[in-house]
């Protein structure tokens, strides 16, 4: 029977439309689907020599009892600082629970194909940590004696309370930011209330994660009776069960509503149908005991929002914590929530992820919802792991479930393909969320022959990474749809400094181009400072009938423009002229903006036209050899064709100036140091005019820096595939565990900054402050090579705590107050410096004039002139 999910769609359904994780053996979702249907365990053992280098006692590990394992995700020390703005020493002492949420938040996005400044509506974030191990081993007793401020800011970097908010920051989201935590629950208790979120009308799109890092490279020790396993193994249902292993590990997914996912063409994952949460109160044996009521209701309650019956789920993800007394209760659970509407028996199969990759305390039910969503996406069942025959105290025989151990199709049934997940935290916070499997996706819609493919990054290494992962996904998937591809890349990624642009027929003329490295076809730039500022060169040159024909079929903006000369009276004779004008009004829509227009050849009426120096009816006659009567004056710069020369106003109002072949040969040496560069429109060596060669030039300005309308560019509605993402340049952000230091004596005035003056030498005492300011600040920027004197410290990544802190050792330096709005208002070294030194006394050079330094303006001053406005 085929059913498509659309039928059964409600408008409380939420669509999974993105998923990242980093999990034990696997760092993306893509990969974590490799060791799910692989039946893999991704335990690592460790040696006595590793256990013994990270600070585990000697005594400890003769301990037979401690398990040399763990369920751990490598390089938890290394953060991509740069992307985020941190600077080193934020970076430093942000909590590694922080900096793989944001990592994962980033490419949950991208996944989802989306970039956040190009995002209509408003996207929330919700999640949680675990607890801080970081701060706990190795910046707490480092920080027990530092100031005030250096406190608080330790406390914004590694506080559960700022995961959320510090995300929405860096990432630049609108919606609600929420921080959750309900310990093992917690990841699912995220999902419930982005999805309300969503339901409210709060957001738009959301994210919801969590993650958990246990400390580094550590075993556990073993104790009979808690929740640890004493081999490393998790084998939950069985009659062995004794346990499970803690790990680290983060997942994140983007959320949406179904009806909008499906309306702005998204690729949907699964759908969540509902979900619930609830507490078991004090009715349990403990604190910390799971309850078989409250986990009963909150799985009922689930699918009683999603308004499904218990006999259309095919599949659970348990909390599944392989423990003797825990496996039995929950299945009680489950059994008495799905036999209020089943007398079914063993038709439900039963899992745990926790067999594969531990606990991951926090993050464990955002692996199990990942899981899940895998599933239903693949229509496979995977095998939970380590199991051989049930816990005696589990009625798998009269029950709905069976554990499944196999990875096999997962049947259809009477209706859609659907799974519950549950999550159970210590205290008793419960959540249950009910997935259905992803709408059959409609046939990709018949594009156009070639699209523009655009790629990315901060360096040149990271740019070659990212084309080879790309050509990989595309060779391993030949039948994505080439426009959905395009479109994912264009609209769904930031734009960086190291840039390749690529025309391709199809995914697999695409792939096949990238793995090569066709220089012919890559297009590639680096472009510095200000966006490109092409100065077009108009020849005249025109395209054959097949060229233009496809140009108009294709291209929205080219056909308007054609249309615009047929009105204007356009005829077969100026057939060039109304190539060259709309290919160029096609630059135009897609975003690009010319710095000045040159022109050779017959391009003369092209570049009136463009300018506004002629009405089409008036180009158009200037095109036959006829000379119009009236002119008016460009709206950019245009080279004569006559004299080589940029036309004057009173140059443009006339027709001489206009006429003649046009010399170009200077034009590079005009150009050279203004920032602008000559782009010729018309094709080289005889190569095509048509659509190839239109995406071919948008490419190459966009690798110039230029900045596309790819909304414009792509010309059709937005359909979104999952790709790989950016390629985070990691480098080392680590605090190695350090002792408290002696509270040093307080200094004598020679040892500070200030008995190192010169009464008699005020640029002597301007230099030891910027040396001092050079040192201080290049610590916290990771070097004082980095501390430039003329660029804003806000620019740099610094933040107000940072400089109040600064400011705070400078006075002590100086002995002397110094404002600490100084930096806000004079935001470069070389001006606070200047500002220091009037308020101190020294401002006066040596010769006796008062410098004045580049950015010695104030912000307040700023501010002030510019809403003054210009000056007359």
């Amino acid at each position: 029977m085929t059913v498509s999910a659309t039928d059964s769609a409600s408008d409380s359904d939420i669509a999974i439309i993105g998923m990242a994780c980093r999990f034990p053996g696997a760092d993306s979702a893509d990969k974590f689907w490799d060791v799910l249907r692989e039946g893999r365990e991704t335990l690592t053992r460790y040696t006595d020599e590793e256990l013994l280098a990270a600070g585990v006692p000697a005594d400890r590990l003769a301990d037979p009892r401690y398990v040399k394992a763990a369920q751990t995700i490598p390089d938890t020390d290394l953060f991509d600082s740069e992307l985020f703005q941190f600077t080193h020493d934020e970076a430093e002492i942000l909590d590694p629970q922080h900096r793989i949420f944001l990592e994962c938040a980033h490419e949950a996005l991208e996944r989802a194909g989306y970039d956040p400044q190009r995002t209509d509506g408003r996207i929330g974030v919700y999640g949680g940590a675990g607890m801080n191990t970081y701060l706990l081993h190795n910046l707490g007793e480092r920080y027990r004696a530092a100031g005030s401020v250096d406190h608080y800011r330790l406390m914004l970097a590694n506080d559960k309370d700022f995961l959320a908010t510090r995300t929405a920051y860096k990432l630049d989201l609108r919606g609600p930011a929420i921080s959750i935590n309900t310990a093992c629950s917690t990841a699912l208790v995220a999902v419930h209330t982005a999805c309300l979120a969503l339901i409210g009308g709060e957001c738009d799109m959301a994210l919801a994660g969590a993650v958990h890092l246990g400390p580094k490279d550590r075993g556990y020790q073993y104790q009979e009776g808690m929740i640890f396993s004493p081999d490393g193994h998790c084998r939950a249902f069985d009659a062995e069960a004794q346990g499970t292993v803690i790990g680290s590990g983060a997942g994140m997914v983007v959320l949406k509503r179904l009806a909008d996912a499906i309306a702005d063409g998204d690729w949907i994952h699964a759908v969540v149908k509902g979900s619930a949460v609830n507490n078991d109160g004090s009715n349990k044996t403990g604190y910390t005991a799971p309850s078989i009521a409250g986990q009963a209701e909150v799985i009922a309650d689930a699918q009683e929002v999603a308004g499904i019956a218990p006999e259309s789920i095919g599949y659970v993800e348990a909390h599944g914590t392989g423990t003797p007394l825990g496996d039995p209760i929950e299945v009680a659970a489950l059994t008495r929530a799905f036999r209020q509407g089943t007398e079914r028996v063993g038709y439900c199969a039963l899992g745990s992820v926790k067999t594969n990759i531990g606990h991951l305390d926090t993050a464990a039910g955002m692996a199990g919802l990942i899981k899940t969503a895998l599933m239903l996406e693949n229509a496979t069942l995977v095998p939970s792991l380590h199991y051989t025959r049930s816990n005696p105290e589990i009625d798998f025989e009269t029950g709905p479930f069976y554990v499944n151990t196999e990875t096999t199709k997962w049947p259809q049934g009477e209706g859609l393909r659907r799974a519950g997940v549950s999550s159970f935290g210590i205290g008793g916070t419960n959540a249950h969320v009910i997935l259905e499997e992803p709408p059959t996706r409609a046939a990709a819609p018949r594009g156009r022959d070639r699209e523009l493919l655009v790629l990315s990054a901060r360096s040149e290494a990271a740019l070659q990474q990212s084309a080879a992962a790309l050509a990989r996904h595309l060779k391993q998937r030949p039948d994505l749809d080439i426009a959905a591809v395009a479109q994912t890349l264009s609209l769904g990624r930031r734009g960086h400094g190291h840039r390749l642009a690529l025309v391709a027929r199809s995914t697999r003329d695409a792939a096949m181009a990238l793995a090569l490295g066709d220089a012919d076809r890559l297009h590639q730039g680096a472009p510095k400072g200000e966006p490109a500022a092409p100065v077009l060169v108009l020849d005249g040159s025109g395209a054959d009938a097949a060229d233009r024909a496809e140009l108009y079929d294709a291209v929205p903006a080219y056909r308007d423009a054609v249309d615009a000369c047929t009105g204007a009276g356009a005829g077969e004779a100026h057939e060039d002229f109304v190539h060259g004008y709309a290919l160029a009004r096609a630059l135009l829509a897609w975003g690009i903006e010319p710095a000045a227009l040159a022109v050779t050849g017959t391009g003369a009426p092209v570049a009136a036209a463009l300018s506004g120096a002629l009405p089409l009816e008036a180009a158009l006659a200037l095109a036959e050899g006829r000379t119009p009567g009236q002119w008016q004056a460009p709206s950019l710069p245009v080279l004569s064709p006559r004299t080589g020369a940029w036309m004057t106003e009173e140059d443009s109002r006339t027709a001489h100036a206009w006429t003649g072949t046009g010399d170009l040969s200077g034009l590079d040496a005009q150009l050279t140091g203004t920032g602008r560069f000559a782009f010729p429109l018309a094709p080289q060596d005889d190569e095509p005019a048509g659509l190839a060669h239109l995406l071919g030039l948008a490419g190459r300005l966009w690798t110039l820096g230029a900045a596309l309308d790819f909304d414009a560019v792509g010309g059709a509605e937005a359909r979104r595939v999952p790709l790989p993402t950016h390629r985070f340049e990691r480098r080392r952000h680590w605090a190695e565990p350090g002792t408290r230091t002696a509270t040093a004596a307080e200094p004598q005035d020679t040892d500070r900054l200030i008995g190192r003056f010169d009464a008699q030498d005020p640029d002597h005492n301007r230099r030891l402050v910027t040396d001092y300011l050079v040192e201080e600040i290049g610590k916290v920027l990771g070097g004082s090579h980095l501390a430039a004197l003329d660029t804003s410290l806000f620019d740099l990544g610094l933040d107000s705590l940072v400089l109040i802190e600064i400011v705070a050792k400078l006075s002590e330096e100086l002995d002397f107050a110094v404002p600490a709005t100084s930096f806000v208002e004079f935001p470069t070294i070389r001006a606070f410096v200047d500002n220091l030194a009037e308020l101190m006394g020294f401002a006066a050079a040596a010769n006796g004039a008062a410098p004045v330094a580049d950015g010695r303006t104030s912000r307040r001053a700023q501010r002030a002139a510019a809403a003054q406005g210009p000056a007359a």
